[in-house]
């Protein structure tokens, strides 16, 4: 399918374990899309929510038939490019790391510590850009989620540092508390890859991190399992989707505010132009064209 026959979008919605369709879009439409790194986790739902046009796409496919080192996050975050997103609204599941974040809050996180090793950008095969990674979410957009969670008065933190492990496999008793020591807030398994490739993308990208555990350090609680997961999954994914309908709603009110997202490839390749290869270039002319006139 070619991208001006795609409907145009402003607003990504990313599902993690338990959210794998949003209620409430109208207009509906499925968008099965090919990449130039290959098919998504799904069908993108594109439809309407509260009035604005926005994108769905469940991160581990409907019926959860993805582990997180299975995912195409370049597919699904270029997808994402293709169909004009602007601003992209990940919600994970995360174990807590602190005594203070209890299952079922929900944590802004901030901050990232990558664990994986995965393909995490969009870069190589003769084109070599470095972004900067220093503050890895969209604050604009993480400020207005957070403004929305407390007008519904539910338990959100508005910071803190995500541990990204590849998985599938939780932490050992040993990995959780080193964790712990690193001041770390929260940890999952995906959040980071997309962070990365959302940068790349110069599309505002910010996480809700939905808490069902306590990971494995606390002793006397009952250790992490998936039935656990879900039980308090399903507890919070209601307010998620409440925030996210609030938020969509009202993304008007942060589109004069600036970030330095969406200029986020500026001056940043270093390949020289006679030595890029070129079919590179024509794969990632969505991403850097503008930069290359």
């Amino acid at each position: 399918m070619e991208q001006q026959n795609l409907p145009e979008v402003k607003v990504g919605l990313l599902g993690g374990t338990g959210l794998y369709q949003i209620e409430g879009l109208k207009n509906l439409q499925t968008l099965e899309l090919e990449t130039p790194f290959g098919q998504p986790s799904d069908s993108f739902m594109v439809g309407e929510l509260e009035g604005v046009p926005v994108a769905f796409l469940s991160r581990h496919g409907r019926g959860h038939r993805l582990m997180p080192s299975e995912i195409n996050y370049r597919a699904n975050i270029f997808g994402f490019k293709m169909l004009g997103v602007e601003r992209l609204i990940s919600v994970n599941s995360v174990g807590s790391l602190k005594e203070e974040i209890r299952p079922r809050d929900i944590v802004l996180s901030d901050q990232i510590v990558d664990r994986t090793h995965r393909q995490n950008t969009f870069f190589g095969q003769g084109i070599v850009a470095h972004i900067s990674f220093a503050e890895p979410v969209c604050s604009v957009l993480s400020h207005h989620l957070y403004e929305i969670s407390q007008e519904l008065q539910l338990t959100v933190h508005p910071k803190g540092t995500y541990v990204c492990i590849e998985g599938p496999a939780f932490s050992t008793v040993a990995e959780s508390n080193i964790y712990r020591q690193l001041k770390a807030e929260v940890i999952g398994m995906t959040a980071a890859t997309e962070a990365k490739l959302a940068r790349e993308a110069e599309i505002c990208y910010v996480t809700m991190n939905l808490v069902t555990d306590y990971d494995v350090w606390k002793s006397h609680e009952e250790s992490v399992s998936v039935e656990l997961i879900l039980e308090n999954m399903k507890y919070n994914i209601e307010h998620a989707k409440t925030i996210i309908s609030q938020a969509v709603a009202s993304i008007d009110k942060i589109e004069s505010q600036s970030c330095l997202c969406r200029q986020a490839l500026k001056n940043t390749i270093v390949t020289s132009p006679e030595t890029r290869n070129k079919e590179t270039e024509k794969n990632l002319s969505l991403l850097i064209g503008k930069y290359l006139k």
